[in-house]
């Protein structure tokens, strides 16, 4: 019995190590942050009390923002970006459109924004478009961009399967991993490298 439960404590540990293994280290690792209190999660997720308004957003601690953006617009795109309101993109902009401080977590109003590179700002027209619908479509009217539905991705599995979100969205976290587990190695949290416009070409056939 002893024994049995010495293995269920080392498979736990074991299983913790892994889970905070990605964001230890990496950008998003705020544990040495004075207002972190050395936690890796919380500033982010809560295992209890938890904000469950927005979608895609498990457990989620961090207030989010209420800005209205300037989107992305070309006359040679064929999507049609919308205010990013659901899945990954919102969470993402919370921090870094800089209207909500990085430290704004757990129902306490924080004082730290983020700046430099990382603050994205509330003006999205120099990035690249996102809360666009990338479906057959929209490749097909395209004629640049690769079918998602068949198209297979470095990450082992089509676009759609493995980037994109909802009903085929192409979001913040198509391109970035926040919490690093694909993406060890790779520049700027990128889930699939730059070398070689690798992560680029996934999408667009050029």
């Amino acid at each position: 019995m002893l024994l049995g439960r010495s293995v269920t404590i080392v498979v736990c540990l074991s299983f913790a190590l892994v889970a905070d293994g990605g964001i230890s280290g990496s950008k998003h690792d705020l544990s040495g942050t004075g207002w972190s209190q050395g936690q890796l999660c919380t500033v982010c997720h809560t295992p209890h009390n938890a904000d469950t308004t927005v979608t895609g957003a498990p457990l989620w601690s961090h207030q989010t923002t209420a800005a209205s953006y300037t989107l992305y617009s070309s006359p040679t795109m064929n999507a049609t970006p919308t205010q990013p309101e659901h899945y990954a993109s919102k969470l993402c902009l919370s921090c870094h459109d800089g209207t909500v401080a990085v430290d704004s977590f757990g129902g306490h109003q924080g004082t730290t924004v983020i700046d430099g590179n990382a603050k994205i700002g509330t003006d999205l027209r120099g990035t690249h478009p996102i809360g666009i619908v990338y479906d057959t479509a929209l490749a097909t009217a395209d004629g640049g961009l690769h079918n998602p539905e068949t198209t297979t991705t470095p990450l082992g599995e089509s676009i759609t399967s493995s980037m994109l979100f909802g009903t085929g969205h192409l979001e913040c976290a198509s391109c970035h991993d926040v919490h690093n587990t694909q993406s060890a190695g790779n520049t700027h949290l990128l889930r699939i490298t730059s070398d070689g416009s690798a992560l680029c070409l996934t999408c667009h056939d050029k």
